[in-house]
């Protein structure tokens, strides 16, 4: 026979159309290898296999699948990782092409992970250039298995529960869009019986938190993390104290212990500010809710809060208490020295939690691909399918309304008080972009996850019911942190100079949500932690649990990969000059002269009277269905603020506006598309850019070193990505997190996909393309 290639030809000839065949090894073991479902099947199509009908009498080696392994290998395991059970001689098949390629190995599951070992698991020799030190490429945490179906007859069947009947393929979707196949049907029954229901189990049922594996491993687990970490964790009261001082806010506003112990409430943090004039007595009244809460102060003074509200169903004379108690919060912060006072609704302005969570699923099943030939079906409606899922529809309207937020700010001079029911979800959202648009330090590294500590970790956003981690309800799920993680791309690749991180930063930080060594985003509030902080260490065998946080990136990653987190075009803001640091240091640089912007403050202070009954509702739970608008404010200021700033040439460290219409709202490629080989541009894409500006700043630092030979001076760039990218030939635009896989039977990408989704052309407006697939299938 003439290798590989030539099998699978005369495969082909043999039986035009059907890829299945069965295989006799050499040593007279009966190899039958059934294909996988197809995942198009859930989008609607995707024609049955036909069933096996081809002998072949040639070794697994020349059709690309390892023989089963026959030296031992076992998992890594971390401290306080447990191994439940394994199953042998499994198959993993490798989804590419649709022709069943794979490799054997084992198949284990963890009390932290599901894992499979091949026999390249104990070697270093293909070991990837983006290495995670804690998840491997063949890893799956158990919180990131999204569903788990079963393959029985050739029918896709969900796996929950207990089962009576076990599959002979196991398909597993995780929550970071990879598909892993493993075939079971050369397995012994009873490893099968117990992989199946532990994987399940393990991943799928509802558990106690203290049985997540953030436990066990903050128990067993040296404490020798990196202790250079510069995030504000806002734990303390000198943080607050710290941030008001940075940002000015320290004159109007003031930082509160009344918190403490948690007698006014559990979904507070500990620490937090509030207007001056606030009393002690007003936050603990109602646990807190109908008091404005600091967020982030403008340079001009305004400021930005948010408020929870208080439930909606309320009987008369409570919702009386209630207003008279907001009449009187209402008279407070209404005199000088605070500006005018703005509010919006975000439950009625912004799309609900369950809108956000029903595009979500929709549009990821767009990427949750088995095969190529899945792939190309789905290109050919890929316009109307992006469009229907609607969630980059979802982006652009919460970019918008940041964009809103910031033109009261900054042009209105207005303060603006963000209403939700429990002022931790959507308010979390626009809260954090707004900073990010219009304080340039919110865009380095340490900023931006200084800004998640403040505004989503002590601010108390629902990370365990928001994700799901432990399995108890779907009602609460929502993609709400994903979200604005994906609001934050689009300003990353729109505005790259003005960002420390890169948009490979925000793809592994949005993978930690889902690796239970780090506490940082699971759970639900500071109290919650607080709380469960206390057990039994297995090395001092008293005291509390010492968790990691996840902004401590060596325990993840080496110094060779941390350097594709940092922004080698970032354009670092310069020190001002002593003297010129009292007047500079707050303010934007860009000056905008708008028709719509006063000269002079407004003499009127907070709501005007005749709207004080509509502040009352909206703070009362009653949804107001439109912003409220001075009469004095032209219906179109923003449209006029939106296009007087982008017709401006960009300041990197001064506001920032994301550009929303049309095709600039883009879908995040890397994020999404990573595990898809077809859609790979070969040698192409923002890291072609990266390595030649890598390649330049090596040259340069070589340079810079030649010259300061005669000094004995060693220069230290952080640029430790560049050997890498320059002697690696085998990049792809999926670089680092894939690299370049083999060619597609089928041209790279359309035309129609790729470019809608890197270049400028319109997602929503352009036809369909049609595509011929028939020519091309094997």
């Amino acid at each position: 026979m003439g290798g590989a290639g030539s099998v699978m030809r005369l495969g082909v000839a043999a039986l035009p159309g059907d890829r299945s065949f069965r295989c006799l090894p050499a040593r007279g073991k009966r190899w039958e290898l059934p294909p996988p479902p197809r995942a198009g099947a859930m989008l609607g199509g995707g024609a049955r296999a036909s069933k096996p009908s081809f002998v072949s009498y040639i070794s697994p080696e020349e059709i690309h699948i390892k023989e089963p392994i026959e030296k031992e290998v076992n998992p890594h395991l971390l401290p306080g990782e447990l191994l439940l059970c394994e199953a042998s001689t499994v198959c993993k098949y490798v989804q590419e092409d649709g022709s069943h390629r794979g490799t054997y190995g084992k198949l284990v599951c963890t009390n932290f992970k599901i894992s499979f070992l091949d026999d390249d698991s104990a070697s270093d020799d293909n070991e990837p250039q983006f290495k995670n030190k804690i998840v491997g490429e063949n890893d799956i945490t158990l919180q990131c298995v999204d569903q788990i179906y079963g393959v029985f007859d050739e029918k896709k069947k969900l796996l929950t529960g207990q089962l009576r009947k076990y599959p002979e393929t196991l398909i597993i979707y995780c929550k970071d869009l990879r598909v892993f196949n493993f075939c079971l049907r050369y397995t012994k029954e009873e490893e099968v019986k117990r992989i199946v229901s532990g994987i399940v189990h393990h991943s799928q049922t509802p558990k106690l938190l203290k049985r997540l594996f953030l436990f066990s491993y903050a128990s067993a687990a040296p404490n020798n993390t990196d202790g250079r970490n510069q995030t504000v964790m806002f734990e303390t009261l000198e943080d607050w104290r710290d941030e008001l001082e940075r940002t000015k806010g320290n004159v109007k506003y003031k930082a509160v212990t009344t918190n403490e112990g948690y007698r006014v409430s559990e979904k507070l943090p500990l620490y937090f500010v509030v207007p001056i004039c606030i009393s002690e007595e007003n936050i603990l009244k109602y646990e807190g809710r109908g008091i404005p809460i600091w967020c982030w102060s403008c340079h001009n003074g305004a400021a930005l809060l948010k408020m929870s509200s208080f439930p909606k169903e309320q009987d008369d004379s409570t919702s009386q208490m209630q207003k008279a108690f907001l009449d009187g919060i209402y008279k407070t912060i209404s005199k000088p020295p605070y500006e005018l006072l703005r509010m919006d609704d975000l439950s009625s302005s912004l799309p609900s939690l369950q809108d956000i969570q029903n595009a979500y699923t929709r549009f990821k099943q767009l990427f949750l691909i088995d095969n190529s030939m899945d792939f190309w079906a789905t290109d050919v409606k890929w316009f109307s399918l992006l469009e229907s899922t609607n969630w980059l529809e979802i982006i652009r309207k919460v970019l918008k309304k940041a964009i809103e937020v910031a033109e009261c700010l900054e042009i209105q001079h207005t303060n603006v008080l963000l209403i939700e029911e429990s002022a931790t979800d959507l308010c979390c959202v626009i809260s954090s972009l707004v900073q990010v648009m219009m304080d340039s330090y919110s865009r380095t590294k340490s900023g931006f996850q200084s800004l998640i500590q403040k505004e989503w970790v002590i601010g108390g956003h629902s990370f365990l019911d928001r994700c799901n981690h432990l399995r108890k309800s779907e009602k609460e799920e929502a993609p709400v942190f994903l979200l604005l993680l994906n609001c934050v791309w689009q300003l990353v690749q729109q505005y790259p100079p003005a960002f420390e991180f890169t948009e490979t930063y925000l793809t592994v930080l949005s993978d930690s949500l889902y690796v239970p060594i780090f506490s940082t985003f699971f759970f639900n509030s500071q109290h919650q932690r607080d709380t469960n902080k206390s057990g039994e260490s297995i090395k001092t065998q008293s005291g509390p649990f010492r968790f990691l946080t996840v902004w401590d990136w060596s325990v993840q990653f080496d110094p060779k990969a941390l350097a594709f987190l940092n922004n080698p075009l970032y354009a670092e803001k310069p020190k001002p000059d002593r003297s010129q640091r009292k007047t500079s240091r707050f303010k934007h640089q860009r000056q905008l002269s708008l028709p719509l912007t006063q000269a002079k403050p407004s003499t009127k202070r907070g709501f005007f009277r005749e709207e004080t009954d509509l502040f009352f509702k909206n703070i009362l739970g009653k949804r107001i269905g439109k912003f409220i608008n001075s009469s004095d404010e032209p219906p179109n200021s923003f449209r006029e603020f939106y296009d007087s700033w982008h017709s401006k040439p960009v300041d990197y460290h001064g506001l920032l506006l994301p550009r929303i219409d049309g095709p600039e709202i883009k879908v995040w490629a890397q994020r999404y598309l990573r595990w898809i080989p077809e859609a790979q541009l070969h040698g192409g894409g923002t890291i072609a850019t990266a390595a030649r500006i890598l390649d330049l700043m090596e040259e340069v630092q070589s340079l810079q070193v030649k010259m300061d030979e005669e000094h004995s001076q060693a220069v230290s760039g952080d640029v430790h990505s560049a050997p890498l990218l320059r002697n690696s030939a085998r990049l792809s635009s999926l670089f680092p997190f894939a690299l370049l896989q083999r060619q597609s039977v089928k041209p790279a990408l359309p035309t129609s996909t790729w470019k809608d989704l890197e270049d400028e052309d319109d997602l929503v407006k352009r036809d369909d393309e049609f595509v011929d697939l028939s020519g091309d299938m094997l």
